[in-house]
């Protein structure tokens, strides 16, 4: 399959060097070259798909519990900026549509984790895949839809079959070829110390992609690199994607 990603992923927009899946965040990602971003998105009590990582408001807002219980008019008036620092404080939690006007405006890629408050996932995942296929109507480059939950990916590929999907992986199971094929994806997102080269092998082998996360360290690079690593999600976008050349995969 032809693969037009390229090879650094920006870990939720820059969320190192800003708060993490926010606007600014991908504004700052984009100032330091990134041409691809990764975020997080999962539903609001009325069905609004909105960025946020935590199934909890507590760590990246001013507000606290359940971020799925509360509808998108007052998600979308919490400060998700201050806790990063007071440069940022009133910075919203954008919803997907804002970040789809601002990835189509420049051009930009998107690796879409799924992460489903819980006992959503299928729900989570159809209203995400739909709203995709809708905000990014008749656009050649369209985001690549990840999930740790299975059944998130199965409500995606139900709702849009047409949009391709990853399997992401924090642990292997005994066959992880068989399981991301099992789910009609196109590449395997693992931690980065669970790919190995004959793993990389087998999926390139299925007409799979392999990709890893979250890889700040200069030297884990390298060697995914020289194993022909399609991708690359990184918090480090000031350094790595510096020091080799960006491109893609093929």
């Amino acid at each position: 399959m032809s693969w037009p990603w390229p090879r650094w992923i920006a870990h939720r927009g820059a969320g190192r060097l800003a708060p993490e899946n926010t606007l600014a965040a991908f504004r700052i990602g984009a100032a330091h070259g990134c041409r691809a971003f990764e975020c997080d998105v999962k539903l609001s009590a009325d069905g609004v798909p909105f960025l946020l990582h935590d199934a909890t408001l507590e760590r990246t807002t001013n507000a606290q519990g359940d971020a799925g219980a509360r509808g998108w008019a007052e998600l979308s008036r919490l400060d998700a900026g201050g806790w990063h620092g007071p440069a940022f404080a009133g910075e919203p939690p954008p919803s997907l549509q804002a970040i789809a006007a601002y990835l189509i405006a420049n051009g930009f890629a998107l690796d879409l984790e799924i992460k489903p408050s819980p006992g959503t996932e299928r729900r989570t995942g159809e209203a995400v895949a739909a709203e995709v296929e809708r905000l990014w109507h008749g656009q050649a480059l369209r985001p690549l839809l990840s999930s740790f939950q299975p059944e998130a990916l199965r409500g995606a590929q139900a709702a849009a079959p047409r949009l391709e999907r990853a399997l992401l992986l924090d642990k292997l199971p005994e066959d992880p070829v068989a399981a991301a094929q099992a789910l009609g994806c196109v590449a395997l997102i693992t931690e980065y110390r669970l790919m190995s080269a004959g793993l990389r092998q087998r999926l390139h082998a299925a007409g799979l992609r392999a990709l890893v996360y979250t890889v700040n360290d200069p030297a884990a690079a390298e060697a995914l690199i020289a194993q022909g690593i399609d991708g690359i999600v990184t918090d480090a976008v000031d350094r790595l994607p510096q020091r080799w050349p960006e491109g893609t995969a093929g």
